[in-house]
């Protein structure tokens, strides 16, 4: 029996040596889970082809490939080619394909802009002419291919490629007053694009919108960096119910040499956050909202006589969101998504505007358009309708019929389709399945060949102590809730365990999905690992489950997503193998103001909260974002000040630590300074920790992430009671 005892705990023993425990350095500095992905690739417009750009120690080569075979059929730019340039970071082609614009030395300016040198190289006479001697910003191809236009210090200019002539087009620009043709700080950032003008198909003129930010209110950021005396770091920054861009559309013509503003009169509202050329080449369609973004115009505007035509509204209760899916066909109809069935669906209209069907119908959401086939008459779409947390590929005709699946696996597929919509490279992940590439045939959904797999990465894991991701839903008293879960690999059911939820909880957002691991997902495995039960729920406010499961937010951002935190942490904590008396929360940005209002308004569910980089109160954060949800603080004033921790910290009672990055141009770290004023002057003691001149992300540097994550741990393990990590046990 003796023996017995030892031979099983030897064989015990051998197994357990199999399996190995995730560090934080493989998660964070090794990249030891990271895994292949496809290299960036850019469909090209003439023939079933695609480019990637390859950086190799010898330089850089723009390759093409062929879709069908994948294989490589010929490198159209070897930087080798190129005097004195050893590597290019970005390009574009033109119309033709026969001639690019290259991108020399581009720093980012904000989250999607950057500024740089940029040549044009021509592919038939093999020569490269540098576009400008300055660093510029957004250079564009007219689409006859014989001009760029580009950006610089706020301005516009137009060069001519056969007669190297530059023509300056603007002449009132100015840094932090006005910016011709490219969009200032809060455009960029909440409604996500940077070129603000656009060639018509005739190359014979330029719209573009007009950004007088003269009057939006400045923001500084000191830079401590490493000189003797820090600096400042200032731009427009517009936060809620302040002065935004005063802004107005152009109309530049190249034949007649002039500017006219466009006079939208009546039409005319508080943003412009599209325009885009239509199939007729002198009509420019224009997207315009007014400030409480609940009002949507889409306009119609003549190129020459610059007469405006309303040809869409669309109205919400509470917001109408922008996207990019407006698609124009041959007789200038229109394709358009919205959620006015309550769901995100696929509509088709005249160029009129007169509604001529709706294309997608059914309680689920359309997440991703990806084009029309004019030969087929198919559009092609990602959706929900396999359950929202997964993602499934589709083909419907025109007219609605005819719908086709064309992904085969549950999880999150998505899909990049050849210029001709014969082909597209799906990428399929799922929580147990690392990314997969294939190529599929769009017609008939049949796989070609699997192009790229993890499955090193798959085989690696499989020596971890990894925890599996339960799905399922959360029943409480607000509503029932997916829900995912990890428990600790050697979890043994007559114990009870502290928990760690995590969220974001943001308007739209999910946290609950099918798909594979992000380096967070891994953080939480670590702390399953150490002892934790590991759970996250997607709340009231968070997306994909219908328009009315989103809005309910609508004018209480934080009112009714505490709620549901609390509601679910007080179901959790029911469990017979969760500790209640151990759960905290953690979260970054929105998920950090949502863990702050739990450690205040939760105070008697939670013990301990992290808050990285979280917004304390609306009143501090963006125009364009804010009032979207809350209208203005002038119109709204309880809607911000119910909903901000800083008004609740004498609830506090548990752990609290809080975390920001001083050059968080973002969510600034006035935040965080104006909630540690609020704790100090209501004696409460909590964690600060400050990471000086880093961003939103909290990234910069080699060990940024891992210092930050080390203080994390720490402090779960201080505050929730699990100081070491738990050991595999042989109970006799």
């Amino acid at each position: 029996m003796k023996k017995l005892s030892i031979c099983f705990l030897l064989v015990s023993s051998i197994l357990m040596a199999q399996n190995k425990n995730f560090t934080l350095e493989d998660i964070w500095n090794n990249r030891t889970f990271s895994t292949q992905n496809l290299e960036a690739f850019h469909a090209m417009k003439n023939g079933d082809f695609y480019t990637i750009l390859n950086h190799t120690p010898k330089g850089t080569f723009l390759n093409k490939y062929d879709y069908a075979t994948l294989n490589k059929v010929a490198t159209i730019l070897s930087s080798q080619d190129l005097d004195g340039i050893k590597y290019f970071g970005d390009y574009t082609f033109n119309h033709s394909e026969d001639k690019l614009i290259i991108g020399i030395d581009l720093e980012d300016i904000y989250r999607h802009s950057q500024i740089g040198h940029y040549s044009v190289y021509d592919l038939r006479t093999k020569t490269l002419s540098k576009i400008s001697d300055h660093p510029i910003q957004e250079p564009t191809f007219s689409p006859d291919g014989t001009k760029v236009a580009y950006n610089y210090e706020n301005n516009l200019y137009i060069k001519d490629l056969s007669t190297d002539k530059t023509t300056q087009i603007t002449f009132d620009g100015e840094k932090n007053k006005i910016i011709n043709g490219i969009c200032d700080w809060v455009y960029e950032e909440e409604f996500s694009f940077v070129r603000a003008f656009e060639w018509n198909g005739n190359s014979d003129k330029i719209a573009y919108i007009k950004f007088d930010e003269s009057q939006v209110p400045q923001f500084s950021m000191n830079v401590t960096g490493n000189s003797l005396y820090p600096s400042q770091q200032t731009f427009k920054y517009p936060k809620a119910g302040e002065k935004n861009s005063e802004v107005a559309l152009h109309i530049y013509n190249l034949t007649s040499n002039s500017d006219q503003k466009v006079p939208l009169a009546n039409l005319q509202q508080h943003y412009i956050p599209r325009i885009q050329w239509t199939n007729e080449p002198n009509t420019i369609a224009v997207t315009t909202l007014n400030r409480l973004q609940n009002n949507l115009n889409l306009i119609f505007v003549d190129g020459n006589t610059l007469g405006s035509t309303l040809v869409l509204n669309e109205t919400d209760p509470a917001y109408v969101d922008v996207n990019d899916n407006l698609t124009f066909l041959k007789d200038n109809s229109f394709i358009w998504t919205s959620e006015k069935s309550g769901f995100n669906h696929i509509y088709h209209y005249a160029k009129n505007g007169q509604l001529k069907k709706q294309i997608t119908a059914g309680p689920w959401e359309v997440t991703n358009y990806y084009g029309y086939d004019t030969k087929s008459h198919r559009i092609f779409y990602q959706s929900t309708e396999e359950g929202s947390i997964n993602r499934s590929v589709y083909a419907i005709k025109l007219n609605g019929k005819g719908k086709q699946k064309l992904s085969k696996n549950i999880g999150n597929n998505s899909a990049a389709f050849s210029n001709s919509m014969h082909y597209f490279i799906n990428t399929y992940s799922s929580a147990n399945t690392p990314p997969v590439y294939t190529l599929v045939n769009a017609k008939s959904g049949k796989e070609i060949k699997e192009i790229k797999n993890n499955l090193a990465l798959a085989n690696k894991i499989s020596h971890y102590n990894i925890s599996k991701k339960e799905f399922s839903t959360l029943k409480t008293k607000n509503g029932t809730f997916n829900m995912w879960m990890l428990k600790p690999h050697n979890f043994d059911p007559d114990k009870a365990y502290p928990l760690l939820m995590y969220q974001y909880s943001g308007p739209g957002s999910q946290s609950v999905r099918n798909s594979w691991n992000n380096s967070r997902d891994y953080w939480h495995q670590y702390m399953a690992q150490k002892g934790y039960i590991v759970v996250c729920v997607d709340g009231r406010g968070t997306g994909f489950k219908g328009r009315d499961f989103k809005k309910i937010t609508y004018k209480e951002l934080g009112k009714y997503e505490i709620e549901d935190q609390i509601e679910a942490a007080k179901e959790l904590g029911k469990l017979s193998y969760i500790d209640a008396n151990k759960i905290g929360i953690w979260g970054w940005s929105f998920g950090g103001y949502m863990s702050s209002l739990a450690i205040t308004k939760g105070a008697d569910v939670f013990k301990s909260a992290i808050a990285i980089a979280p917004v304390t109160s609306w009143r501090f954060y963006d125009s364009v974002y804010t009032e979207r949800y809350m209208q203005t603080p002038q119109e709204n004033a309880s809607g911000y000040d119910d909903n901000s921790p800083i008004n609740f910290v004498d609830q506090l009672k548990g752990d609290y630590l809080l975390v920001h990055g001083t050059g968080d141009d973002n969510v600034h770290v006035q935040n965080t300074n104006r909630m540690v004023n609020a704790l100090v002057e209501a004696n409460k003691q909590f964690e600060l920790f400050i990471y000086p001149d880093r961003a939103h992300g909290i990234y910069r540097g080699d060990n940024t992430r891992l210092h930050l994550f080390q203080k994390m741990t720490n402090f779960i393990d201080n505050t929730l009671g699990n100081s070491k990590e738990e050991t595999f046990q042989i109970k006799n």
